[in-house]
C-alpha cells in the first residue's frame, strides 16, 4: 500500500520561466531509519523534500520539519515492496508535484530508486549501473574485468562451474547473498561437502547467491564522495575486527583511521578511485570495503555501495576529517541538480575511532567514557557506542582498547546473526 501524507501545496506556475525558477524537489527513499542529516541539509539548501519510507517506521524521530511530504509503504512477504504500487502512487503525486531527483539512502533502496528514475526518466543512476552497487556478483565481475584484484568467486548457476571453482581455490569458502548489505546471510564453509550441502539447502534460491574464496586479512573501508565522476573526498579506515567476525562471533565493532599519508592510505585510495571510475559512479557518497590478504599483502576488492556507510561510520569520518558525509552529499546533489559548482569544505587531518556493541542494559550509563577525546555517544536502546578523536593515532588505539575492555566487562551482549536476511 502506498499512502501519502500531503502538506499544504502552492499552485504551480504555468510559464516556462517560472517553471525553470521553481524550487527543486528531491524524492528520498529509506526503508530503514537513517539519513536525517541528509534530509535536513537538502531542506537547508532550499529544496522541497519528499520521503518514501516503511509504514512501520512512521513513529521514528525523523526530522519532520525538513520533510514536506511523507509517503509510507507497506511491506509484503519477506520485507518486499510492490514497485507497481509505488510507481502508480508516484504517478499520481507527479500530476501536481514534479520530482527532479531521486536518492536512495540505504543499500536496500538502490534498486527502487533506479527503477523510479528509469520509469519517469529522472536524471541519475539507472538500473544497469545500479547493479554494480547492489549485486555482489555484478560488482565482482565488473571489478575483475577492470583489472582490479578480487578474491576468487563463482556464481551458483552451474554445477560444473562450481566444481571447477572448488578445484581451483582451496577452502574455506564464503556463501554470500548477491543483494544484501553488511554481513547478513553470509556463511563460511570449510569443506566441499559443507559447501554443497549449503547450496542444496538454498534450493530454488541458489541463483541469488555466490561463492567466494575466503582470504584471511585486514579489512578496510573507504568512505567517499564522487562529483562529476571524480572522487573529490575519500577517508580510509581499518576495522579492528572483520565485520563478519563481529556479526557471527558476537564481538565488539571497532574501526580506526589508517595512518595518514601512508602506503596503506595511498593503496586504498587508488583502488577506490579506480573502482568507482570503472563502475561509472557520477554523483554520490560511497562506502567501499577492501581486504589486505595476510598471505601476499595485496589489496582485494570486497564490495561497494552508492550510499553513506552504516554503523555510524559517518560520525567517525566527520570526527577525524570535519566532513559530514550526509550533509555534503546533499549539498553536492543540490548543486548538481541546479547546474551549479560544488566545492568541498576544508578537510581536517586527524584520527578517530568508533566502538559499538550490543548492551545488556536497555539504557546503558555512558558516563564512564569520559576522556576529553570522546566526541560522540550513541543513544539507542541496548547499545553502547562512541567516537573518539585525537591528533595521535596511538591515542585513538589506546582508547579503543581501554573502552573495549570496559564494554566487554560491564555492558557487552551478543545475539546470533540471522542466517537468512530480513529482506
Amino acid at each position: 500500500m502506498f499512502c501519502g501524507i500531503a502538506s499544504l501545496q502552492m499552485p504551480l506556475p504555468s510559464t516556462k520561466s517560472h517553471f525553470m525558477a521553481r524550487t527543486l524537489t528531491f524524492l528520498c527513499i529509506s526503508t530503514y531509519f537513517k539519513g536525517n542529516d541528509f534530509l535536513q541539509a537538502l531542506k537547508d539548501a532550499g529544496n522541497k523534500v519528499f520521503l518514501i519510507t516503511a509504514k512501520k517506521l512512521e513513529s521514528k524521530p525523523w526530522v519532520r520539519e525538513a520533510v514536506d511530504e511523507f509517503f509510507y509503504i507497506e511491506e509484503g512477504e519477506e520485507g518486499t515492496y510492490n514497485m507497481n504500487e509505488i510507481i502508480t502512487g508516484l504517478a499520481y503525486v507527479m500530476r501536481t508535484r514534479p520530482i527532479d531527483r531521486v536518492v536512495a539512502l540505504d543499500d536496500f533502496d538502490v534498486e527502487k530508486a533506479a527503477h523510479i528514475r528509469e520509469y519517469f526518466r529522472i536524471p541519475g543512476m539507472g538500473q544497469t549501473t545500479g547493479r554494480y552497487f547492489r549485486d555482489k556478483l555484478a560488482m565482482r565481475t565488473k571489478a575483475l574485468e577492470s583489472g582490479i584484484l578480487v578474491p576468487g568467486f563463482s556464481a551458483l548457476f552451474n554445477d560444473d562451474e562450481i566444481n571447477r571453482f572448488i578445484e581451483k581455490y582451496r577452502g574455506p569458502w564464503m556463501i554470500k547473498p548477491r543483494s544484501e548489505a553488511s554481513a547478513l546471510g553470509i556463511q563460511k564453509l570449510n569443506t566441499a561437502d559443507e559447501l554443497w550441502n549449503t547450496i542444496h539447502e538454498l534450493g530454488d534460491k541458489r541463483h541469488a547467491y555466490l561463492v567466494e574464496q575466503y582470504k584471511p586479512g585486514d579489512v578496510y573501508h573507504v568512505d567517499s564522495i564522487s562529483y562529476n565522476g571524480i572522487v573529490i573526498f575519500s577517508w580510509n579506515s581499518k576495522y579492528l575486527a572483520p565485520p563478519f567476525d563481529v556479526a557471527h562471533g558476537g564481538g565488539i565493532f571497532r574501526s580506526v583511521t589508517v595512518p595518514l599519508d601512508s602506503s596503506e592510505e595511498h593503496a586504498l585510495q587508488t583502488l577506490a578511485v579506480d573502482l568507482l571510475k570503472a563502475f561509472g559512479l557520477k554523483h554520490s557518497a560511497s562506502h567501499t570495503e577492501v581486504i589486505r590478504c595476510y598471505e601476499d599483502g595485496k589489496y582485494y576488492f570486497l564490495e561497494t555501495s552508492s550510499r553513506v556507510g552504516g554503523a555510524h561510520l559517518s560520525e567517525m569520518v566527520d570526527a577525524a576529517s570535519g566532513i559530514n558525509l550526509w550533509k555534503e552529499w546533499a549539498r553536492m546533489e543540490t548543486a548538481e541538480a541546479k547546474g551549479e559548482n560544488y566545492k568541498l569544505p576544508a578537510v581536517r587531518k586527524e584520527y578517530s575511532g568508533i566502538l559499538i556493541s550490543l548492551a545488556r542494559q536497555e539504557k546503558p550509563d555512558l558516563s564512564v567514557f569520559n576522556d576529553p577525546e570522546v566526541v560522540w555517544r550513541m543513544n539507542e536502546p541496548h547499545h553502547v557506542g562512541l567516537v573518539v578523536r585525537s591528533k595521535s593515532r596511538e591515542k585513538v588505539l589506546e582508547l579503543m582498547d581501554k573502552y573495549a575492555a570496559i564494554v566487554q566487562k560491564k555492558y557487552h551482549a551478543s545475539a546470533p546473526a540471522p542466517k537468512k536476511p530480513a529482506h
